[in-house]
Parts: structure tokens; C-alpha cells; sequence
């Protein structure tokens, strides 16, 4: 019986150690630009500054996965995987000063490229001759196992400061959705909050409040009351913190107040990021009026706006790194809505204030408002023509404070939420007729009675 011979890899892969060709002197013209430490084989790793033969062996794979073996495994992605390789570094040059740490970068990419498609590709030829042929050059290069990596699209190797396009672009897992869920939070009027369960509230939360407190991006605000004798607040302060993220910002911070609404960051800038990337970027809309932030890197986008003497706030933020916080970080509105203490809705019902408009004329103590609920009706509808929440934020803040300025805060708060919320459907949110947990008691009380009827006859 013949001993068979151990075969190597199928042409057009990357060939292990044992596979090579004996070490040669190679001629000039097809030397590897980085050749030249200990003994190398002809075919070793080109130098990025020109294509070299191992570029080549590899868009043969690309091109023999379209054929024949690639046809049996239609679900192993190793061609993908391999002509990424291709493009991550065909155009390094070998003489810059960055070319390993590149090189090393676009290896551990392909790395665990091929890791993410070993299961479906458990048998192919070509998958294990290049896994082989991975190691092999870790080896070569003394990449490490662990640390950055290249982007696997070739289009978005540049761009590694755009949530959403990394996002798009890498590979779902088991059960993963391959866009990123946002979520959207907002502030507005005497306040009102929408968080980022969609749950609305009217909070007090008079003084220094966070917003948004999580690895990377911080919000507080900063509310006054708007009327003697009223429990009601505004907010007249904004702080808003970009912290530093890899190399895409540096930390930035944002700060408006009452009649100073910058269209530039504390520092002076306009920007954060490198070059003209603008990875976060402020764009003013209106002067002094409304401004908008764009944080590219994080796939976050703030709107602050000053109507009358106070300021609203709107954010859209992704799930993912909304909910990256630590433990002792869990005092956010936006996350957690208000603490009950602080609240003056009742589960989702907005009270009308009390106003000595709907009190007899002996009676004092109360504030006189300047509208009645028929005129506030009135007023909310010149600018909702559907009633729901914001309408009837609208009819509160006018009955509480009379100053009109609130109906366009309402108004634009509502804007906001179609030009930031992601789901459609979650817009219109309609308040409860303040019974919500009580009413369900009288049904259980007689089901209850039924089922024990039910048992004695039994």
C-alpha cells in the first residue's frame, strides 16, 4: 500500500510554511518590497508598495471561488474574506513608517473574517488553506492575536469614525438585526419629557438634572420655576459633554443658557475630529435660536432650541451606546423618566392646573392665568390638529405660566420628534384618563367572585 503524500493548499491560496517553495534568491523583479529579514521563500508576502505575487496567488482564490469548490460551499464567505485582504493592503507602502502595524491590522481583520464563516465553510479546501497561511504570516510579522483591526469593507476602511455605516457593514450574529436601533428622548415646556421607553412625563425637577450620563455623551440640564406659586419649571441651562472617543474627537463640550444659544463648542469650535472629517460637527439653524449637533462617530444627533425664555432639547441616540453606562450611573431622565417625588402627571394624566379663572372671585391664594381652558384649547389648536400629547402639554403650559411662548415650544418639540424619533409609529402618544390602576379593580373583584361561584358548584 502507498503512503500517500500530504497535500498542500490548492493553488491561489496562502501557503503555509511546509507548502513553500525552497528559499531561493528571487529575482529583482519580483523581490518583496519588505524582503529581507532572515531567510524568505520567492512567494512570500508582498511589499505594499506594488502588487506582489502573493496578491496575486490571492485574487485567484477570489476568482477560483467563483467557480467549481465555491459552487458546493455557497454559504462560506472565505472569497469575501480574502479579496478584503486584497484591498486592506495592496496600496500600503512597505517604506512608511505605519506599514506593520497596517499590515497587522488588515491581518487580524482577515482573521476574524474567517472566523465568522468557519462554521459554514467546515471542509473547504480553501478556508483551512488560508487560516493556515493567516498564522503563518502572524508569525512572519510578530502580529499579535489580540488589537485593532482594519475595517472588512474595503469602502468604510476610512471611515471607522461612522457609527452607522460600521454598524451596516459588519456581519450580524445569530439574532442580531443589522441596523442600529435608536432611541429618542426629549425635553420641553414646564417640563415635559418624553424618555427613551417612550414614556411621557411633567416633572418638577427644579435645579440640576441629568439627562443622558453614559461612556459617551453626557446631558444636564438645568431648570428654574416659571411662576410664583406654581411647582411648574423651565429649563435655562444646557451642558452637553462629547467625551473623548479613539481618535475620531477629543473630549468637547457644549453649554447654552438663557439668551446665549453659541453655535460653537466652550473651546470655540465648530468641529471635533481630525482633518476635515468632522466626525462631530454644530450647524446653526436660526440664530440664537436653534442649533444642531451631529456626533457621526456615536450616530447621535442633539437639537437645542431657545423659544421665548427658555430652552428645549431633543436626541436621538443609538440603544447600544445609550445603554452603555455603569451602575452607579442610573440617575438619567431620559433613561428612568423622573423620580415619582418629582412627578406632576399621574401615570401618563396631566392634571389641569388649578387657576382662580375656575375658582368663584372671593377665593385667592391661586394664580390668574391669562387664558381659560377654552381660550388655551383654542390657542394649542392653531398649532395641533390632533390631540394628543404635546396638544395637551400645550393647553397645560399655557393655563400655568400665560405665556404663549410655550404653545411653539410644544410645537417644535413635536417637530423634533418626526425629524428625529426612528419609529413612526410611536409618534402620537395620547394621555390616560388618570384611572390607570384603578379601574381593572372592580373587573377582578367580579372575576373573581365567579371563579369562586364557579368552584363551589363544582
Amino acid at each position: 500500500m502507498k503512503k500517500r503524500k500530504r497535500l498542500c493548499p490548492a493553488p491561489g491560496v496562502l501557503l503555509p510554511e511546509r507548502c513553500r517553495p525552497a528559499a531561493v534568491p528571487p529575482s529583482p523583479a519580483l523581490r518583496p518590497g519588505w524582503m529581507g529579514m532572515g531567510r524568505r521563500a520567492a512567494l512570500s508576502c508582498p511589499g505594499a508598495d506594488r502588487r506582489g505575487p502573493l496578491h496575486l496567488l490571492l485574487l485567484l482564490l477570489a476568482l477560483w471561488g467563483d467557480t467549481g469548490y465555491s459552487q458546493q460551499q455557497t454559504q462560506c464567505r472565505i472569497q469575501k474574506c480574502t479579496t478584503d485582504f486584497v484591498s486592506l493592503t495592496s496600496h500600503l507602502n512597505s517604506g512608511s513608517d505605519g506599514f506593520d502595524s497596517e499590515f497587522c491590522k488588515a491581518l487580524r481583520a482577515y482573521d476574524g473574517c474567517t472566523q465568522r464563516t468557519s462554521k459554514a465553510c467546515r471542509g473547504n479546501l480553501v478556508y483551512h488553506s488560508a487560516v493556515l497561511g493567516i498564522s503563518d504570516l502572524m508569525t512572519q510579522r510578530n502580529c499579535s492575536k489580540d488589537g485593532p483591526t482594519s475595517s472588512t469593507n474595503p469602502e468604510l476602511s476610512n471611515d471607522h469614525c461612522n457609527f452607522h455605516s460600521k454598524v451596516t457593514a459588519r456581519e450580524p450574529g445569530p439574532g442580531e438585526k443589522p441596523q442600529p436601533n435608536y432611541l429618542f428622548c426629549g425635553l420641553f415646556g414646564d417640563p415635559h419629557l418624553r424618555t427613551f421607553k417612550d414614556h411621557f412625563q411633567t416633572c418638577k425637577v427644579e435645579g440640576a438634572w441629568p439627562l443622558i450620563d453614559n461612556n459617551y455623551l453626557s446631558v444636564q440640564v438645568t431648570n428654574v420655576p416659571v411662576v410664583p406659586g406654581s411647582s411648574a419649571t423651565a429649563t435655562n441651562k444646557i451642558t452637553i459633554i462629547f467625551k473623548s472617543y479613539q481618535d475620531c474627537t477629543e473630549q468637547k463640550v457644549y453649554q447654552a443658557v438663557t439668551d446665549d444659544l453659541p453655535a460653537a463648542f466652550v473651546d470655540g469650535t465648530t468641529s471635533g475630529g481630525n482633518g476635515d472629517s468632522k466626525t462631530l460637527q454644530i450647524i446653526e439653524k436660526s440664530s440664537g435660536k436653534h442649533v444642531e449637533m451631529h456626533a457621526r462617530y456615536i450616530g447621535t444627533t442633539v437639537i437645542v432650541r431657545q423659544l421665548g425664555n427658555y430652552l428645549t432639547l431633543a436626541i436621538r441616540m443609538p440603544e447600544e451606546l445609550a445603554m452603555a453606562y455603569e451602575e452607579s450611573q442610573d440617575l438619567q431622565l431620559c433613561m428612568n423618566g423622573c423620580p415619582t417625588s418629582e412627578r406632576i402627571d399621574e401615570r401618563g394624566h396631566l392634571p389641569l392646573p388649578v387657576t382662580s379663572n375656575n375658582l368663584p372671585s372671593s377665593s385667592s391664594g391661586h394664580l390668574r392665568s391669562a387664558y381659560t381652558l377654552e381660550s388655551a384649547i383654542a390657542k394649542c389648536l392653531e398649532k395641533f390638529q390632533v390631540r394628543h400629547i404635546y396638544f395637551h402639554s400645550c393647553v397645560f403650559d399655557l393655563l400655568t405660566t400665560s405665556d404663549a411662548n410655550f404653545t411653539a415650544a410644544a410645537h417644535s418639540a413635536w417637530e423634533d420628534v418626526k425629524a428625529l424619533h426612528p419609529k413612526k409609529e410611536l409618534w402620537i402618544i395620547f394621555p390616560t384618563n388618570g384611572n390607570t390602576g384603578k379601574t381593572p379593580a372592580l373587573p377582578a373583584i367580579m372575576l373573581g367572585l365567579v371563579c369562586l361561584v364557579f368552584v363551589a358548584l363544582l
